[in-house]
């Protein structure tokens, strides 16, 4: 008898798409015999068939099959209403994800699912990767930590081409055609071959480019179906890439990334899942936004403050170095007002970020760990040491920052006191961003999760025994 097969709901864009994939890999091992359905967008999916895990896709006109069916589990990834009226529509054992009620009412099953859409406006200080976020409600941790994965390739010296894909989902997340003219011919001077990628949507981009730049520079953008590009990423020493979908093509597929980080992203998000790759990015506090605060919708691009760190000269040295393989040379280098980050895991077996050159900010560094132990703790990853000894670390850093943070914890106290006196049935639209942003991920967590259980009693206890447990971790004893 055929075992009943697990459905994922992932109807975003071609990066969400590709960041399924580690769990598509997690589920057939532990669940072996149940089939993995997906059901994307299938400009996406048909494309990607060549680079794809072994699962079968629906495109979102062919669900009506899905209702006939039962499965052993649904997880919904996407955020748009039509998939959360799927996943309250199809028979499952357990459902995770924004879930649709009868009555039309959304609610959210699963831990991690909560989290991370608390994270809306909200994910400055958040730490987990969606690829991890997308398996922590169905696959033990043990099992992530004890995944491999490999390393990205070398090529040999004699391979002399470069990759520049110029574009993203939007202008502030990329540089502008200036700065891949000018590294264009920087990666020249070097002895390298710069090649420029792009979908249809970048071939102006790409030609304006290969107007700008002074050297000869081969342009493929609008040329290569996605297939065609994984295959051709092989052949290039380094990936230049923002964040964006092609980006994690390529590192899915094992080329060498370099990512440049800019713009309304976050590395600890999007970036390059698998280990071994680099991320720079500014080292600015207002970095791994949501949107910019610093200008106005009309002046992106090299505007944006945290676009003016990238020099043309100082990537292509960068890529000099990366191609060579020696990340001694790379300790030695300083970049002003920059960060390097290489993708790795953490003793838990979770996406992190090791610097390789420059410092985070401690006080935000020290303010995000304690927010990554404390919710992975209240979700059962880890016993209440590690966040115990995070709000230690930051109790003796920087005292008075621990003391501002813990003297906001009296006002939610105080809010959900009300509550449950019958005072307040509800919390105030506007509760979440009340408070600054450092103790933003537990207010934005607080009113989701109050929201999602329709203000029980044992949800406001709930956040009652959270508030204390965290007052007494950075208690300053």
């Amino acid at each position: 008898m055929a075992k009943p097969p697990i459905l994922i709901l992932q109807m975003q864009r071609m990066g969400d798409t590709i960041l399924t994939f580690p769990l598509v890999l997690w589920l057939t091992r532990r669940y072996p015999g149940h089939p993995v359905w997906i059901v994307a967008e299938r400009m996406f999916y048909e494309a990607l068939l060549s680079v794809s895990p072994a699962v079968t896709y629906f495109p979102w006109e062919g669900t009506g099959r899905l209702l006939k069916e039962r499965f052993l589990l649904c997880l919904n990834l996407s955020h748009r209403p039509e998939a959360a009226d799927l996943a309250g529509r199809v028979q499952a054992e357990a459902t995770f994800g924004t879930v649709a009620a009868p009555d039309g009412a959304h609610y959210i099953n699963g831990f991690f699912q909560l989290y991370r859409a608390a994270l809306t406006h909200c994910n400055r200080h958040n730490r987990l990767h969606w690829a991890d976020l997308n398996a922590l409600d169905i696959v033990p941790l043990d099992e992530l930590r004890a995944t491999r994965w490999p390393l990205p390739r070398t090529l040999s010296q004699d391979a002399r081409a470069v990759g520049l894909f110029v574009g993203a989902s939007e202008r502030a997340k990329r540089p502008e055609p200036g700065f891949w003219a000018a590294l264009s011919d920087e990666l020249h001077g070097r002895g390298f071959r710069p090649v420029l990628f792009g979908g249809p949507g970048e071939r102006e981009l790409a030609a304006e480019i290969q107007r700008r730049a002074r050297c000869r520079v081969l342009n493929q953008a609008g040329r290569l179906g996605l297939g065609e590009l994984a295959a051709v990423c092989q052949t290039m020493q380094l990936m230049i890439t923002p964040d964006t979908g092609p980006m994690h093509l390529a590192a899915w597929t094992g080329a060498k990334v370099l990512n440049l980080s800019m713009g309304p992203v976050n590395p600890w998000e999007t970036g390059p899942y698998q280990p071994g790759h680099y991320v720079l990015r500014a080292a600015k506090s207002c970095v791994g936004c949501w949107e910019c605060g610093k200008t106005s919708p009309d002046k992106q691009g090299d505007g944006l403050p945290c676009h003016q760190t990238f020099s043309p000269s100082r990537v292509a040295l960068l890529a000099s170095l990366l191609t060579k393989d020696r990340p001694g040379d790379l300790e030695r280098l300083r970049l002003p007002g920059g960060r390097l980050l290489l993708t790795a895991r953490d003793d838990a077996g979770l996406y992190t970020l090791r610097p390789v050159i420059g410092t985070a900010p401690e006080a935000r560094e020290l303010v995000s760990r304690l927010w990554s132990a404390f919710f992975g703790w209240r979700a059962g990853l880890w016993d209440q040491d590690r966040p115990a000894k995070d709000a230690r670390a930051l109790l003796q850093s920087q005292p008075k920052l621990a003391m501002a943070l813990r003297g906001v914890l009296p006002r939610f106290g105080r809010e959900l006191r009300r509550s449950l006196a019958g005072k307040a049935v509800t919390l105030d639209q506007n509760f979440w961003r009340a408070v600054p942003p450092m103790a933003r991920p537990l207010s934005s967590w607080l009113h989701l999760f109050l929201q999602n259980a329709d203000y029980s009693l044992h949800a406001k206890r709930e956040s009652l025994e959270m508030l204390e447990v965290l007052s007494i971790f950075l208690a300053d004893s």
